[in-house]
């Protein structure tokens, strides 16, 4: 990651203490625009937690993380939350949340369930579709307001290569557009294919921050090392 770009988000002192353990525990971690930020590490390491303080949908105990106040910003989980509404209406509802005019919702939906590949479904119940189709759909409808930062929480952990594919390709067409990808994910391959840098994490620290292929061919911490040999991490 260049270290001249932008800044997106920084995490400040940043301590999760639950029943007296220390979850998250980061003095500082620095997010900047470019390719995706993909977070590593063991089961238990703190990976969604990391996720969802950064998008503030839990308050660290201590520290802060700063952004511009008015950036937007998106979170799609793992397994998609779906309203009960058509595909298409899935997309609009939020577009009419923020009082986008009716025309130009319409050409937006449209051409977001073309990215998708969703259009002969666009009248179809969202909760019937395949489980590859509804993340699918849960990502462009987290696009449609043309966030700064989207974070992913395992997206395709769930899926067959085939719908993984398709998600990566969303994913990386959003980085072309501009959004910054902040995304938890344990697949090598994948890391490999969407390119950036890992943010490694374990017991709650950050171990290594640097690009993925180094990270993949030379990790530095004692920890990453096993973790990529597939070892088990106490």
């Amino acid at each position: 990651m260049d270290p001249k770009a932008p800044t997106v988000l920084e995490l400040c002192d940043i301590r999760l203490i639950r029943d007296e353990q220390h979850l998250v525990n980061i003095p500082n971690l620095t997010i900047r625009q470019g390719a995706p930020t993909l977070i590593m590490g063991p089961n238990g390491a703190g990976k969604s937690l990391l996720l969802r303080l950064m998008h503030g949908l839990i308050s660290p105990t201590q520290g802060r993380v700063d952004f511009d106040t008015d950036v937007q910003q998106a979170m799609v989980f793992q397994r998609p939350v779906l309203l009960r509404r058509s595909v298409a209406g899935n997309i609009d509802f939020v577009l009419k949340a923020h009082r986008i005019p009716r025309a130009v919702r319409k050409d937006r939906v449209n051409a977001l369930l073309r990215m998708a590949d969703l259009i002969p479904k666009a009248r179809q119940s969202a909760r019937t579709l395949s489980g590859g189709e509804q993340q699918r759909l849960a990502l462009v409808r987290a696009l449609a307001l043309k966030p700064k930062i989207l974070f992913l929480d395992e997206p395709t952990a769930s899926l067959d290569p085939s719908a993984t594919h398709a998600i990566e390709a969303l994913i990386r067409q959003a980085n072309d557009a501009g959004t910054k990808i902040i995304m938890v994910t344990h697949d090598p391959g994948q890391a490999s294919r969407l390119g950036g840098e890992i943010v490694f994490l374990h017991k709650g620290q950050v171990l290594e921050q640097t690009g993925v292929s180094d990270f993949l061919t030379e990790p530095k911490s004692t920890a990453a090392k096993h973790y990529l040999a597939g070892g088990l991490l106490f």
